[in-house]
């Protein structure tokens, strides 16, 4: 009786239908891309004079806003809903001296703000967006009041006109631990 061997598989291709086989993954795989905060940062000063000297900074012209770890805004030591935050803001920058207890001038205006380490990312980009959103407002009403359109469609000369009014003066400190856990 004599034994039939078994056929030996043909290993030779295995490496090209490997490698095929890899090429096809790597291409329909979609990979998730990291996405950050889309802001644009303030344009650097151009004028001497736009540079801020912090021996002349009163107090008053400072807005301090603080974020803890439950995601509470606290704005010159009295809790605020973020809801809230824009009118404060327009309200303390477009003061121009009328109230003794706010900033002298958007000139003058600093908006200081200090997040916990523990604050949500959700609070932080909605307090920046506050922000923002209040100098935006007030340099499009002033851009409507001058030149009939808003700020984002000015040129040149009309735009740095506007943005002197109202310079964008957001004072952002480290992170720590300013309580609330």
């Amino acid at each position: 009786m004599s034994r039939r061997s078994l056929p030996e598989i043909n290993a030779g291709s295995m490496a090209d239908i490997a490698f095929l086989l890899l090429i096809f993954f790597l291409v329909t795989t979609t990979m998730d891309v990291d996405t950050g905060l889309v802001r644009k940062l303030p344009a650097l000063p151009e004028d001497e004079e736009e540079i801020i000297d912090d021996s002349q900074i009163k107090a008053k012209n400072i807005y301090v806003v603080l974020v803890n770890a439950k995601d509470q805004l606290l704005v010159e030591e009295e809790l605020m809903e973020v809801s809230q935050l824009r009118e404060g803001a327009k309200k303390f920058l477009d003061n121009w001296g009328k109230n003794p207890n706010l900033s002298d001038n958007p000139q003058k205006a600093i908006i200081s703000l200090q997040n916990d380490r523990g604050t949500s990312y959700e609070m932080y980009i909605k307090v920046q967006n506050e922000l923002s959103a209040a100098y935006r407002e007030l340099r499009d009403r002033e851009a409507q009041k001058k030149f009939g359109v808003n700020y984002t469609k000015l040129k040149g000369d009309n735009k740095k006109e506007i943005r002197k009014m109202y310079p964008e003066k957001i004072s952002e400190a480290e992170p720590k631990n300013v309580g609330g856990k």
